[in-house]
């Protein structure tokens, strides 16, 4: 028996809503009949399911076809036909008792109306989507040294804080994506936010149940003759263990955000036109890197509050001991979190009139040569825990989404490990405060992740890409981001530090081994319990005010820094009035800085620039019916391989670029100071290998590719503003399928 053959057959769905696309019939049949019913004999009307039903006027080509005009029923059952069996392949779902109206409960007032529509859901998308960026990938990498110095982290110790967020994502991406897929959607939203705030709260709690942050600064410990230190019973400290309700709220944002960059994209996704799609969630992920932006800007001036606020305290931003006020972004994040949970919690299933997007979709799903792929085009796949193996396996069995999979886990390898230490690396390379490199990574990932993201999702609805054209883009931003990261085999030389870098007469250091103790610091009696740098009008760093043997100390009106004197380590020969120096490190002059700055970027730009590609590739490449569950492994993939190892392996090879570590009688504190050459060659080393694996995935998805054979011609995908134009113009006669 012959069938039509339609290209939105993967979609089971009913209309609970008339479409009315009116226009003249060219057959003479009757003008302005709703599509979306079918017409009996007897004036009832049924609901039309997928699309697609057989129309009495043969085809071209002998076959059934409903290309006829718009305004015609697609199917048009006689009364004896009522009593029949349905075909084989055609689902006829009930649309009684569905609410399309915005609301919660009962209460759908009309005023909230107007929001339910595509846009109003990006609104609110967008803003969750900001809030959890600026918190997970804003703030608490902005906070990552301050939370170190306050609770005495080392850095694998933070990298395994920001991988508990991957952690969390991956225990519940698969129950998320798969019954949430099924489910109602801005529910499973809903709720991921409300427990989103709640972590954020949570990650804030420290600040308030330890004790006040005492800093011994160097007018108490720091000249000459002056120094002291605490009994190690007294210095030593248990704070270390809070990282464990660091680690909890991480893993509250991780479980309150699987729900949103997975069942968030396919309900945009279903509920505008195929080529709207990736504009809209480009402009939704592009909300994403504006968050973390913002965090690095926002946390940035936070960072500039003593963390003890109502506190005096004698201390400077500058100086290495300083803790700003971390916690205060997260109170505020978790509040509007909440906030903003309330309204996603009242949209419906689905919104009114998104029918016909499904209608005019084009399958480009991946074609598997047994043919199972056409197991998921029954509406009843995947409602049920027995389906759920299948639905693994047929994902399994599909190249092209395992290796665009494995190539998102290696770019997001390299973005959790940079989002995560790109702070550092810029305070270390350039000699900046954590405020300042903070806010000098925020200014880069505006543009670049911004704007890479935005336009990654323009460029393929601008140019109409299919899903193997969209691949190969992905593959030329990869090879542009992989030549750019070559930068790394330059680096801004560090600063002299006597004893650290360099001996204090300005030879170099037998062996690598630190030495503190010269000559002229050896009357004072200095201890490496307090790091205080001071730069000496000579140019070079000192680990405190003691070991430059400065003996007095006094205040620059100017600038409201330390300025100590009589530092009998200071080359007083260098400069009339010299022998003095002042608290905090010394500016880098680096001339390289510019360009490399400026590759920065462009790494960082490409990288964002295939991120909405990707994306759109990987909801193209599968089924309609599994898409959400798709993303959801897709996400288990790319964080197991990327996000969770990305941060501790970042963290742990800039460890091993430490040059000063603390030391907490006898025991290893945080890093003081890192050797910049080593910290370039491990990140060039590091992104050189993760961008290959990333091209090599990207060539081989884009070769395994198998395209659904063409059932429509090429511009039956192009959209008119009024959305009916892919029913109107386009009406080719559909290929027969034999019905096996």
């Amino acid at each position: 028996m012959a069938m039509p053959q339609n290209s939105t057959r993967e979609n089971g769905f009913c209309f609970p809503q008339s479409l009315d696309f009116s226009r003249p019939s060219p057959h003479g049949g009757e003008a302005g009949r709703p599509l979306g019913t079918t017409s009996g004999g007897d004036g009832c009307s049924t609901p039309l399911s997928n699309g697609m039903a057989s129309s009495g006027d043969p085809s071209p080509s002998g076959a059934p076809s409903p290309s006829g005009s718009s305004a015609e029923p697609l199917c048009a059952p006689s009364p004896a036909q009522d009593q029949t069996p349905l075909e084989e392949g055609i689902k006829y779902v009930s649309a009684e008792g569905e609410e399309l109206a915005c609301g919660w409960g009962a209460f759908t007032p009309g005023c909230l109306q107007p929001c339910n529509t595509s846009r109003g859901v990006l609104f609110f998308l967008c803003v969750a989507s900001f809030l959890q960026g600026m918190t997970v990938n804003g703030f608490i990498n902005t906070v990552i040294t301050s939370i170190e110095r306050r609770f005495d982290l080392r850095s694998y110790q933070s990298g395994l804080i920001a991988s508990s967020y991957d952690i969390a994502a991956c225990v519940c991406l698969t129950f998320v994506s798969y019954f949430g897929g099924n489910g109602h959607k801005p529910r499973w939203l809903g709720w991921g936010v409300l427990l989103m705030g709640l972590g954020s709260l949570l990650f804030a709690l420290p600040h308030f149940t330890t004790g006040p942050y005492e800093a011994r600064s160097a007018a108490q410990v720091g000249v000459c003759g002056g120094n002291q230190s605490l009994p190690c019973s007294q210095a030593s400290s248990s704070l270390s263990g809070y990282r464990f309700v660091f680690m909890l709220g991480q893993f509250l944002h991780g479980m309150g955000a699987t729900p949103l960059y997975t069942l968030g994209v396919t309900y945009l996704d279903e509920n505008v036109k195929t080529n709207y799609s990736p504009v809209y969630i480009a402009v939704f992920y592009t909300a994403a890197i504006l968050g973390p932006a913002a965090g690095y800007l926002v946390g940035g001036m936070f960072l500039n509050i003593y963390t003890e606020i109502g506190r005096e305290t004698d201390m400077a931003p500058e100086n290495t001991l300083w803790v700003g006020a971390w916690w205060i972004g997260f109170l505020g994040a978790g509040a509007a979190s909440l906030l903003i949970s309330i309204p996603i919690l009242g949209y419906p299933q689905r919104l009114p009139g998104s029918q016909r997007y499904i209608v005019m979709r084009v399958s480009e799903a991946h074609q598997l040569k047994d043919g199972s792929h056409k197991k998921a085009l029954d509406p009843d796949f995947g409602k049920t825990v027995k389906d759920l193996p299948r639905s693994v396996l047929l994902l399994l069995k599909n190249p092209t989404f395992i290796f665009l999979c494995l190539a998102g886990a290696t770019e997001a390898t390299l973005i959790a490990g940079m989002s995560t230490f790109g702070p550092k690396f810029l305070e270390s390379q350039f000699s900046l405060s954590a405020s300042e490199a903070a806010t000098f990574f925020g200014y880069l990932v505006v543009p670049a992740g911004g704007g890479g993201t935005f336009l990654g999702g323009f460029l393929v609805n601008k140019f109409k890409l299919r899903c193997s054209g969209i691949i190969k883009l992905c593959l030329l931003c990869t090879v542009s981001s992989l030549l750019a990261i070559f930068i790394f085999f330059i680096h801004c030389p560090n600063m002299p530090m006597a004893g650290v870098t360099q001996m204090y007469d300005g030879s170099a250091l037998p062996g690598g081994h630190l030495n503190l103790t010269a000559a002229c610091n050896a009357q004072c009696g200095c201890l490496q319990d307090t790091y205080s740098p001071v730069c000496g009008t000579d140019g070079i760093m000192y680990y405190s005010p003691c070991h430059a043997g400065c003996k007095s100390v006094s205040v620059n009106l100017r600038n409201g820094k330390k300025v100590y004197q009589e530092c009998s380590c200071v080359d007083k020969a260098l400069l009339p009035g010299s022998g003095k120096a002042e608290a905090g490190k010394c500016t880098s002059s680096c001339a390289k800085k510019p360009l490399l700055l400026c590759f920065i970027f462009v790494v960082i730009l490409f990288t964002f620039l295939s991120s909405i590609p990707a994306l759109t590739a990987t909801l193209r490449c599968v089924s309609d019916r599994q898409r959400s569950f798709a993303l959801g492994i897709q996400w288990i993939v790319v964080r197991t391989l990327g996000g969770i190892p990305g941060p501790i392996a970042f963290g742990s090879m800039i460890d091993k670029s430490c040059l000063l570590w603390q030391d907490q009688c006898g025991e290893q504190g945080s890093c003081y100071v890192y050797q910049n050459s080593a910290m370039s060659r491990y990140t060039l080393v590091a992104g050189l290998v993760y961008k290959v694996l990333g091209t090599t995935f990207f060539i081989v998805a884009c070769l395994l590719y198998k395209p659904p054979p063409s059932e429509s011609p090429p511009g039956s995908l192009d959209a008119s503003e009024n959305g009916s134009s892919d029913l109107q113009e386009h009406k080719p006669s559909l290929p027969a399928e034999e019905d096996i």
